[in-house]
């Protein structure tokens, strides 16, 4: 004996309309959802890591060191720039760096461009070079930017640069940072020995009042060697140099 009803076929079919059909309340909440978020946005960054004055050899020189980049989580644009500005006389040296990075790793940016150098004084020189390094952050948060250069006459050379933040507070940052440098060959007119050419190692102690700005205090050494420190001498420069920092370190 069949179990259904009159009707129960069309109950049946009420229900199956029921299932397969959203609620009217669903279907307006679909429409007022936002557009998707896209992962292509653009974004950049901008720090001062040092805008300071040197007491140095008997002369007091404005140095910075600034580098920012614009572009999304993958490609960007860099900018690097470094030098120095006497208070007294004349003189002085920067170099600029125009780069494109790709990330390659987590914290990790491969980087390809152009570096430009320019001396200033009677004997002043300028010279390009092709730039090929990586960025990012070492294990235990070393940051470290090696790099390779060509100069525009075939000259070949590299730096090292790695610096530590160790936090003795939430403010209170102590930034010890070392660069070294090494040529392939002798280039006499930019005092430049092959090997290795110079050590420097700072140390500075920064307060940050804020995450954006930190003044800052620290101690210097820097030393040429081998042919550059022969080079150096010969054109009445120090080999060895001492130096007491103050500054400033600012990001956007």
């Amino acid at each position: 004996m069949s179990r259904l009803t009159p009707g129960s076929g069309f109950l049946g079919i009420l229900v199956a309309l029921a299932v397969l059909l959203p609620p009217a309340s669903v279907s307006a909440q679909q429409d007022d959802w936002p557009s998707p978020i896209h992962d292509d946005q653009l974004f950049w960054f901008l720090i001062f890591e040092q805008i300071e004055v040197a007491s140095v050899s008997g002369s007091e020189p404005v140095v910075w060191d600034v580098q920012g980049w614009v572009g999304g989580d993958y490609n960007r644009f860099w900018m690097k720039s470094d030098g120095e500005a006497p208070t007294r006389g004349g003189g002085g040296d920067f170099e600029m760096q125009a780069l494109y990075g790709r990330l390659i790793a987590p914290f990790w940016d491969l980087q390809v461009g152009v570096r430009y150098d320019r001396q200033f004084g009677s004997d002043g020189r300028s010279r390009v070079h092709l730039v090929l390094g990586v960025q990012g952050l070492a294990p235990y948060w070393f940051e470290v930017e090696p790099a390779v250069f060509v100069s525009q006459d075939g000259d070949v050379s590299a730096r090292l640069t790695a610096s530590y933040d160790m936090l003795l507070t939430q403010r209170l940052i102590l930034q010890p940072e070392v660069e070294i440098n090494l040529a392939a060959q002798t280039v006499v007119e930019w005092g430049v020995g092959s090997g290795l050419t110079d050590l420097s190692a700072e140390l500075r102690l920064r307060y940050e009042f804020r995450r954006e700005f930190a003044p800052y205090v620290g101690v210097g050494w820097f030393e040429r060697f081998g042919r550059t420190a022969d080079l150096a001498r010969s054109a009445g420069e120090s080999v060895v140099e001492l130096a007491v920092l103050g500054g400033f370190r600012i990001w956007f």
